[in-house]
C-alpha cells in the first residue's frame, strides 16, 4: 500500500493526513481480522492447537506479576488445588520447575499457633453473645466529617463506643489504648483525619497488640449512596475474600475479633472485606431471599477502602513515657487530665464491672519503642513486590 511507506505525521496537510490515517488504521484491522479468521480454522481442524495457544498467551495482570516474600508473615499462595495446605508450588524454585508441590515447613504453622495474639477470642472462652467493646476516637482537632464516618463505624461494629479525644498533651494513641485495656475494651480503633477529611485508621488489639496501621480511601457515607437500606442492631456476618497468605491470615483474624463470634441471621446483614491487589474493599449489604433460587442484596453502607502500612508488636509506644513501669495518666488521680467528653473512670470500672464479657483486667502500660513485625515499603508499588494478602 503505497500509504504504508510513510507516517502521516510527515504530512503537513491536516485533511491528507487524517485520510491516509484512517486507511492505514483500515488496514490494519482487515489485516488482524483475516489473520484471527485463518487461525480459527486451523483450530477447527486441530483443536492441541488452541489449547497450546492459550496455555502459551497469559496476559500479564498485577496478580500472576507479583514477587512474594518468603519472610515469616508471608507465604506463595499459589498452590495446586489438589495439594493439601501445608503444600506450596515455589515457582522460583529450580527443584519445582516440573509443577510439584513443594512441602511448607510444619514448624511455621505451629509458631503461628504458639504465637496467635487472637488466641483467646477463636478459644471459645467469651460469650458468644455479648459483642466485643470497641473503643473509638479520632485524632485531635477532627472536624464533623471525620465525626459523621465515626457515627458510621459505630453502626457497623455491635459493640463501638465513640468518645470525642480531648485536645492537648497526655492522649496519645499509647496512653489511649492503656487507659482502654484497663476498663474492659477489646478495640481501639483511632481514625485519623488530614486536610479535613479521614485518610488513615489505627486499630489497636487490646490489651497485648499487635497494633495495625490503615490507609484510608474512596469513603462513601450511606446516605450517599443511592437506594440504601437500613441498618439494624443485629450482629452481622462476616465475608472475608483474598486473605491467603501468612500475613493475610493474621489480618483477617483480627477483623474477626471486631464482631461476635455467632452472627444474628434473622437480621440478614452480611459484612464483606474483599481484598484485592492488596487494598481492602468494605461493603455492608443486607440479603433478601426473593425465591428459593434467588437472592437480592441490597447495600446498608458505608464504603471505603483500606490499604494495610504496618503491623507493630504491642500497643503503640509513648516516646515521653518515661520508665515503662511509671503509671499511666488516665489512671493517675492527680494527673488525670479532665474532659467532659471522657467518661469518668469510676463510671468505666463500673460499666466494664456489670459486662457479662469477662475481657482479661489487668494493669497496661504502653511501650516506650515500636517493634514492626511488617512495614509497607514505597517500591513494592514500583517493582510489583508485595508482602501482602
Amino acid at each position: 500500500m503505497p500509504t504504508s511507506r510513510f507516517e502521516p505525521s510527515s504530512i503537513k496537510n491536516k485533511v491528507k493526513r487524517e485520510e491516509i490515517a484512517r486507511k492505514q488504521k483500515k488496514a490494519k484491522r482487515q489485516d488482524k481480522l483475516q489473520r484471527r479468521l485463518a487461525q480459527a480454522k486451523v483450530e477447527t481442524n486441530d483443536p492441541l492447537a488452541k489449547k497450546k495457544r492459550l496455555a502459551q498467551n497469559v496476559p500479564r495482570t498485577l496478580d500472576n506479576t507479583r514477587e512474594y516474600d518468603p519472610s515469616i508473615l508471608t507465604a506463595n499462595p499459589n498452590a495446586e488445588a489438589e495439594a493439601g495446605p501445608s503444600t506450596l508450588v515455589d515457582e522460583n524454585d529450580p527443584s519445582s520447575s516440573s509443577g510439584q508441590p513443594v512441602e511448607q515447613p510444619q514448624d511455621e504453622s505451629a509458631a503461628d499457633l504458639a504465637a496467635d495474639p487472637f488466641a483467646a477470642y477463636f478459644s471459645g472462652e467469651f460469650d458468644p453473645s455479648v459483642p466485643p467493646k470497641v473503643l473509638i476516637t479520632t485524632s485531635p482537632k477532627a472536624t464533623r466529617v471525620t465525626y459523621d464516618f465515626c457515627d458510621e463505624l459505630v453502626g457497623v461494629f455491635p459493640g463501638a463506643e465513640f468518645i470525642r479525644r480531648k485536645k492537648g498533651k497526655g492522649f496519645e494513641v499509647g496512653r489511649i489504648a492503656g487507659w482502654a485495656a484497663n476498663r474492659g475494651y477489646s478495640h481501639l480503633m483511632v481514625v485519623n483525619e488530614d486536610m479535613k477529611k479521614p485518610n488513615a485508621i489505627t486499630m489497636v488489639y487490646l490489651p497485648d497488640g499487635p497494633t495495625a496501621y490503615f490507609k484510608l480511601t474512596s469513603i462513601e457515607l450511606s446516605q450517599k449512596i443511592s437506594g440504601h437500606a437500613r441498618a439494624t442492631a443485629h450482629f452481622p456476618e462476616l465475608v472475608l475474600n483474598g486473605f491467603v497468605t501468612r500475613l493475610g491470615h493474621t489480618v483477617g483474624r483480627l477483623f474477626q475479633t471486631f464482631f461476635p463470634p455467632m452472627p444474628e441471621f434473622q437480621g440478614r446483614q452480611v459484612v464483606t472485606l474483599h481484598n484485592q491487589r492488596d487494598f481492602l474493599f468494605f461493603r455492608r449489604h443486607r440479603y433478601a431471599f426473593r425465591s428459593p433460587e434467588k437472592v437480592a442484596l441490597q447495600e446498608i453502607g458505608p464504603r471505603f477502602t483500606l490499604k494495610l502500612r504496618y503491623i507493630k508488636k504491642g500497643l503503640p509506644a509513648v516516646k515521653n513515657l518515661g520508665a515503662p513501669s511509671k503509671p499511666l495518666q488516665f489512671d493517675d488521680g492527680e494527673a488525670e487530665p479532665q474532659d467532659a467528653d471522657m467518661p469518668d473512670a469510676q463510671e468505666q470500672e463500673q460499666e466494664a464491672a456489670n459486662s457479662s464479657q469477662n475481657y482479661p483486667r489487668k494493669e497496661v502500660v504502653p511501650p516506650t519503642e515500636d517493634e514492626y513485625l511488617w512495614m509497607w515499603k514505597p517500591d513494592l508499588e514500583t517493582t510489583r513486590r508485595t508482602f501482602f494478602l
